[in-house]
């Protein structure tokens, strides 16, 4: 048999300071609040104000059944499409859409109780 070698002192791979795990669910936070202390998307439309405009207009969210992934990579590609237009210089805010279906969207959801025998108004809001 032979003999096991040990190859980590002959692999010259790079060194770094970062550390092996990003920790992004206990980075985020303070991430977004420094971003919210310095008002940064503040001063992005503000050294906008006045160039080229690019509006993407965005529909409402969930309109359509049940929440899936293609919400998800729909409002994700959109979110690209007006960050590259600002970084392009143009001024371009991102207002997501609403829910202008609520009247039909209620009306289901009163078929729903009613099959099931339920009063919405009985339903606590919370």
């Amino acid at each position: 048999m032979t003999e096991q070698r040990d190859y980590r002192d002959t692999v010259f791979l790079p060194k770094t300071d970062f550390p092996m795990k990003a920790g992004l669910p206990q980075k985020e936070p303070g991430i977004l609040a420094r971003w919210q202390e310095q008002d940064l998307y503040g001063k992005v439309r503000e050294a906008r104000k006045g160039r080229e405009k690019f509006i993407l207009h965005d529909g409402p969210p969930y309109a359509n059944g049940d929440m899936h992934i293609g919400h998800a990579l729909n409002h994700i590609l959109k979110d690209m499409v007006v960050r590259t237009q600002t970084l392009l210089g143009r001024d371009a805010p991102y207002v997501p859409g609403w829910d202008c279906h609520g009247l039909p969207i209620e009306g289901k959801i009163e078929e729903q109780y009613r099959a099931r025998g339920l009063d919405k108004d009985q339903v606590p809001v919370n």
